[in-house]
């Protein structure tokens, strides 16, 4: 049987298609990045007065918060650069803090205008209250 989570720390770190990726992380650089993104990212985040849980009731928030979908984000771009055999300084803590950062300014100032909130179901306005 496959071991899934030694195949998802692993993937980032073999060589691309054409053969020329020449560098090569370890599994536990990975991890540490990884959670250097997220830390940043929650962090930044706090910084700028993003709360950290959004508000009640949970399940039909549409509310940016510091826990979601921040640390989302800045996972899932840190993933591309991995993918694409990108890591820079010190085998992409620097990146992944970089990532961090960004990603909580992208939260804070740009997410409703590229997502906007769902219209409101009686009066067809903005749910913007």
């Amino acid at each position: 049987m496959f071991d899934l989570v030694y195949d998802t720390i692993f993937f980032a770190s073999y060589g691309n298609i054409y053969g020329i990726g020449n560098i090569t992380i370890g599994p536990f650089d990975i991890l540490m990045a990884y959670i250097v993104a997220i830390v940043v990212s929650i962090i930044v985040a706090l910084v700028l007065r993003i709360p950290l849980l959004p508000g009640k009731p949970y399940r039909y928030s549409f509310d940016v918060s510091a826990l979601y979908p921040t640390p989302i984000i800045a996972m899932g771009i840190f993933s591309i650069f991995l993918v694409l055999n990108y890591t820079f300084i010190y085998n992409g803590i620097v990146l992944a803090a970089v990532i961090g950062i960004l990603s909580a300014l992208f939260v804070k100032y740009l997410f409703d205008f590229v997502f906007p909130k769902p219209l409101d179901e009686n009066g067809g306005e903005d749910s913007n209250e």
